[in-house]
């Protein structure tokens, strides 16, 4: 909640609106232009600091709410901030209301960890479940996989968390910007199972693969890793898939004796791979999986004071968010 007493972090002279996203900026137009540049000002100053202070960055993004709580992106900003601060249940909320205003799922998956960070692996997997994934842009379908994964195994079923991350993203041999992250969430759940040479595997993948984006970005001097190009014709075929991003191809070479390993098939799972194969979806590999856990698996209907606490809580939610819809109408008039 934005209270009458914050007061508005400074703002550098050298920030002005143009740090801004320019489709972020686009949002701002509904505003007078006063207030749409200094909403733009706190909104740069926001992605500026969220990894080295974000706390000050939560600032910023409270400042804009309260003079723009009716634009989508300041809403989510503020919930970012919020989630990166610890504050999940005002992330939450925050991301309640940007879905709302803009109809986007894009921030699901940061609703999916906001849900576990309050403490509710369940509604975690319920709100996620929710979601067409096929509808989703890749990066975000595989958040959601990880998200979903980390509730798994907050509800102690590490054989289901493997298989949310079963998704066709899951490409041990390039590496696209989630392939690091998505390499190391299967490596945690595989550690969960026991299965520590699997694991050492996909940390390995997710190590070569950060190295091979960041040589690609130039972000630092790296040891020389390997990247190469496969140039061959296109047939007409090839063309209606030309749109697909290919990412980086990763010379399994660079991978050592462990990917070698993995190539012979040293670790291959025949009951993991007849459970989650090719050609059956990830919420198929998940029902086949959740129909052999024991009896404690079973669905149990949640007690009316259950029900009253969570719907009471919802409803606190929603009300407190209106106040800051009421002090951004003040403010935008």
């Amino acid at each position: 909640m934005v209270r009458k007493d914050h007061y508005d972090p400074d703002l550098p002279d050298s920030v002005t609106a143009n740090d801004l996203d320019r489709i972020a900026r686009n949002e701002l137009k509904t505003l007078t232009p006063d207030n749409a540049e200094r909403v733009a000002r706190h909104l740069a100053m926001a992605a500026m600091l969220i990894e080295e202070d974000p706390e000050l960055a939560h600032q910023h993004a409270l400042s804009a709410a309260r003079r723009a709580g009716r634009i989508g992106v300041v809403r989510e900003t503020l919930a970012i901030t919020a989630y990166e601060t610890g504050d999940y249940a005002l992330a939450l909320r925050e991301l309640r209301t940007h879905r709302r205003i803009t109809g986007s799922n894009d921030q699901v998956p940061l609703m999916v960890d906001s849900e576990r960070g309050v403490g509710r692996p369940e509604r975690a997997l319920e709100l996620g479940r929710s979601v067409d994934r096929a509808s989703l842009a890749a990066p975000v379908r595989v958040a959601l996989a990880i998200a979903m994964s980390g509730a798994r195994l907050d509800l102690g079923q590490p054989e289901l968390a493997l298989a949310e991350l079963q998704v066709p993203e899951l490409n041990p041999d390039r590496a696209f910007d989630w392939s690091p992250e998505l390499f190391s969430a299967e490596a945690e759940v595989l550690e969960e199972l026991g299965r520590a040479d699997e694991a050492a595997v996909w940390r390995k993948r997710a190590k070569v693969a950060s190295a091979a984006l960041a040589e690609q970005r130039g972000d630092h001097e790296l040891e020389t890793i390997e990247v190469f190009e496969i140039l061959e014709e296109q047939d007409e075929a090839d063309e209606v898939d030309a749109a697909e991003p290919e990412g980086i191809p990763l010379n399994i070479d660079e991978m050592g004796d462990l990917a070698s390993a993995v190539a012979a098939g040293a670790f291959d799972d025949e009951d993991s791979e007849e459970a989650v194969g090719d050609d059956v979806t990830t919420d198929e590999a998940i029902e086949a999986i959740e129909a052999t856990v024991t009896a404690a698996e079973d669905d149990a209907e949640p007690s009316a004071e259950e029900n009253t606490e969570e719907n009471t809580e919802e409803n606190t939610e929603e009300n407190t968010g209106d106040q800051l819809d009421e002090s951004a109408a003040q403010s935008e008039n």
